[in-house]
């Protein structure tokens, strides 16, 4: 079994007790709990070190994209002030940056590329049409978050034409950056659009697309 598997539960009780602790508006135990959830998934990342084979230009620019993560993730424990939200975003929007030029480098590119491009644009473009009347003075700033997130996503899938990945890895590599996207919706549509009391359970979108993604370094083959 791969040393990075015995760290996902320890994750899944950090993760509900966030959740736990957002719903009933704990504000120390989240400042506890979200970057302990995040430092777990750097954990799982770290672990494929432990595995005989790795792929150095995967592991490190995942990486790069947690720490990134974190420090959104830490901003946004304060969403509430501009400023902080908008560090957050621009935090995040480096880590998809970091994953997508991971997926650039190992990824390949195809005709089937147009699918998820098509796809992913045209429900970025409802999903702007839907928030834009809450989005204020935010528009320009969500345009090139949707633009880039959607890109990071597009090119995960380019996993599954890549002789570097397994057909495994292709798959938690997609689906985990599809969760990052879904997790991010339901974010942007609880703040621009109609606010939702459980919106915080994105977070379990969240922490499984990221969990899947670092997951994914520890198992490449010779």
């Amino acid at each position: 079994m791969k040393a990075a598997i015995f760290f996902v539960p320890v994750l899944a009780v950090f993760v509900f007790f966030l959740i736990r602790a957002e719903l009933l508006k704990r504000q120390r135990q989240i400042y506890i709990f979200k970057p302990l959830a995040t430092l777990m998934v750097i954990a799982i990342a770290l672990a494929s070190f432990l595995e005989t084979h790795q792929n150095l230009a995967y592991t490190m620019g995942i990486l790069l994209g947690l720490f990134f993560s974190l420090g959104g993730d830490i901003a946004l424990m304060f969403q509430e002030k501009r400023r902080a939200f908008i560090t957050g975003l621009g935090l995040f929007v480096m880590a998809h940056i970091a994953y997508s030029v991971v997926f650039l480098i190992l990824g390949r590119f195809s005709p089937w590329d147009v699918l998820p491009v098509v796809l992913l644009a045209v429900m970025g473009a409802g999903f702007y049409r839907l928030i834009l009347p809450g989005l204020g003075t935010l528009k320009y700033p969500v345009i090139a978050y949707i633009v880039i997130i959607s890109f990071m996503v597009s090119r995960a899938f380019s996993a599954f034409i890549s002789p570097v990945f397994s057909a495994r890895q292709a798959l938690m590599i997609a689906l985990g950056a599809l969760l990052f996207y879904f997790s991010d919706v339901v974010l942007a549509a609880n703040r621009f659009w109609k606010p939702w009391r459980f919106h915080r359970v994105n977070l379990v979108f969240y922490y499984s697309g990221q969990c899947l993604i670092a997951l994914a370094a520890s198992y490449f083959v010779g």
